[in-house]
């Protein structure tokens, strides 16, 4: 039942703003990219934190970029494009908010 309201308000804010829908797909397609990446660097759980602050501080275009390499190992340009989100002030900022070092990629 509860599974079933979830699902309803999601797709009611989904109608609402198609575009946010898509962006938010989209940054959650992206971890399944970013996560092994970052998993050469750093153990569960702080590589799921460190992912998710890489994935926050792309830009649409950048999801749209690691997107491509999904189900496939990361190739060197998305590799560089991760390299290129942690060195932001804001990711480095979320990284280090939540405590952790920021990981050599």
């Amino acid at each position: 039942m509860m599974r079933g309201l979830a699902l309803v308000s999601l797709l009611a804010l989904a109608a609402c703003d198609p575009a946010r829908a898509v962006d938010d797909l989209g940054r959650r397609t992206a971890q399944t990219v970013v996560k092994p990446i970052v998993n050469d660097s750093m153990p569960e759980p702080q590589a799921a934190i460190v992912t998710r602050c890489v994935v926050q501080n792309a830009t649409s275009d950048e999801v749209r970029g690691l997107i491509r390499d999904v189900g496939n190992p990361a190739g060197t340009a998305t590799i560089a494009a991760v390299r290129t989100i942690l060195q932001r002030p804001a990711t480095l900022g979320c990284i280090t908010q939540a405590g952790l070092p920021a990981p050599q990629v």
